[in-house]
């Protein structure tokens, strides 16, 4: 018996769909992450830096 066009994709049948799924998630994935770095108010740095500086470093 003859398989109809609809069972079978033109990109190779079950192995071309898991394809185009996982290329499809992966894709969303990266959407996702690239909107959450966009959106993401990373905090600025709360401790202070102290450094001693020798005067001999300084024109006279």
């Amino acid at each position: 018996m003859a398989r109809s066009r609809s069972s079978m994709s033109a990109s190779g049948g079950f192995a071309g769909r898991l394809l185009l799924i996982l290329l499809i998630l992966v894709l969303l994935a990266l959407v996702g992450a690239g909107a959450f770095l966009a959106t993401w108010d990373i905090p600025a740095p709360s401790a202070g830096t102290e450094k001693t500086i020798p005067d001999d470093r300084f024109p006279r």
